[in-house]
């Protein structure tokens, strides 16, 4: 795989995660502007990074658990975070902005968001791929693409508000039911 493929597969790799780190930010308080941003970029990054290569060294033994489920274990996870979100909202208190999301939240969308690149590291293992250098370009750009997202939706949180954890939600489980029609086909 040469480096330009690579690259480009890095970018689409990135794609969920970059949106969720927009949706993910709506809600944070703009006193933790930067560093939500950042810690949206470390969790993401690195969990991009590691799961291909979980996937390369495992692909044999789990090779075709992974390809069947991979889309319904990101729908469970994203839907029941756009859900948990939208509760939030209907709640008197969730007009108040978030100083940061718990370790569990940010464990959950970092699997969420980087099911996919498991799928990848199975299919890197088939192929003329370098493991560690690729982990490593998709790691550095869904750093930098979820930076971009984090900043990118405190921003827009601040135009639409209290409204930020409802619209939150919604594009999660809007993103979970894509990756799970794209999956089967209905997309």
């Amino acid at each position: 795989m040469s480096l330009p493929e690579l690259l480009l597969l890095a970018v689409g790799l990135a794609m969920d995660a970059f949106t969720v780190s927009i949706c993910g930010s709506l809600a944070l308080a703009p006193a933790s502007r930067f560093g939500g941003a950042l810690r949206f970029g470390i969790w993401f990054g690195f969990f991009q990074a590691l799961m291909p290569v979980l996937g390369f060294f495992c692909a044999i033994r789990f090779r075709a658990y992974i390809e069947a489920y991979d889309h319904w274990i990101a729908f469970a996870l994203l839907v029941y975070l756009g859900i948990k979100m939208l509760r939030e909202a209907e709640n008197a208190d969730s007009c108040d902005l978030k100083q940061h999301y718990n370790i569990r939240e940010m464990l959950t969308l970092a699997v969420a968001t980087s099911i996919d690149a498991l799928a990848v590291g199975v299919s890197f293992a088939f192929l003329d791929v370098q493991i560690w250098s690729a982990a490593g370009l998709i790691g550095l750009v869904t750093f930098i693409f979820s930076m971009v997202g984090g900043l990118a939706g405190f921003r827009l949180g601040e135009r639409i508000g209290s409204r930020a954890t409802l619209v939150g939600g919604c594009v999660l489980i809007i993103i979970g039911t894509k990756i799970l029609l794209e999956h089967t086909g209905w997309l």
